[in-house]
């Protein structure tokens, strides 16, 4: 009998946000989320973990220290995380380093609703106030491999000058929410924003099964994980 395909793939991310450029303000954070479709879901990775000697010769059965180098054999990563509070460098860049490790994987039965990572970058005003600083998205690139993106931000604005000077004053600047109708397209056009600054993100991308369930997104390796793919017009 011939063994069933594959019925789902999977699209590993790891990677890191790794700094940003905003030349006004200093002593930022970053939150990220990811927003997906419907068919989209998180997937556990196993993972081997090497057990005390007395569990890999039985012994402890039910124990609390079994269960808990157990309940370490797989991770599903994060779908969300917040950085550190980092300060400009001292260089003439004057960046804002993170380096702030994201590592997730999906499955999925088709790429509708190919996930995206929205951040959101906050940091305090002049009077303490933890304000937010920039927003933006960006998709997981699609092609598998190393990437490095750069996502400029933004920041909703009031709609008036009164609006503007009372938000400024009392310390509560507009903001959504849920970031993650930055992700959306729906009620956008009504929402006045102002660039400001770049947040770099590197991601490492690894998909598996997406072949054999009809989508091509690079050459396969033997072991049925697509690498990066060759650019149209370059030869192979």
């Amino acid at each position: 009998m011939a063994a069933a395909g594959p019925s789902v793939f999977l699209l590993m991310v790891n990677g890191q946000v790794e700094s940003a450029q905003f030349p006004e303000y200093d002593d930022l954070y970053c939150k990220y989320c990811f927003v997906y479709g419907q068919d989209w879901a998180p997937t556990a990775m196993v993972k081997e973990t090497a057990l005390p000697a007395a569990a890999q010769r039985g012994e402890g059965r039910g124990s609390p220290e079994l269960g808990h180098w157990l309940s370490l054999s797989s991770s599903q990563g994060l779908e969300e995380g917040i950085s550190q509070i980092t300060s400009k460098s001292q260089d003439a860049r004057r960046a804002l380093v993170w380096n702030f490790p994201i590592d997730v994987t999906f499955k999925s039965t088709n790429p509708y609703g190919w996930p995206q990572i929205v951040l959101s970058v906050y940091g305090p005003d002049v009077f303490g106030n933890d304000v937010v600083r920039g927003y933006g998205a960006v998709h997981v690139p699609f092609s598998p491999g190393r990437h490095k993106k750069t996502i400029p931000m933004f920041v909703p604005e009031s709609v008036s000058k009164l609006q503007k000077f009372t938000s400024w004053f009392m310390g509560r600047r507009p903001e959504y929410t849920d970031p993650k109708v930055v992700a959306q397209g729906e009620g956008r056009e009504v929402t006045r924003v102002r660039s400001q600054g770049f947040v770099t993100l590197l991601f490492n991308v690894v998909t598996k099964d997406m072949r054999k369930l009809g989508y091509d997104t690079g050459p396969p390796d033997t072991q049925g994980v697509s690498g990066p793919s060759t650019p149209q017009g370059l030869p192979r």
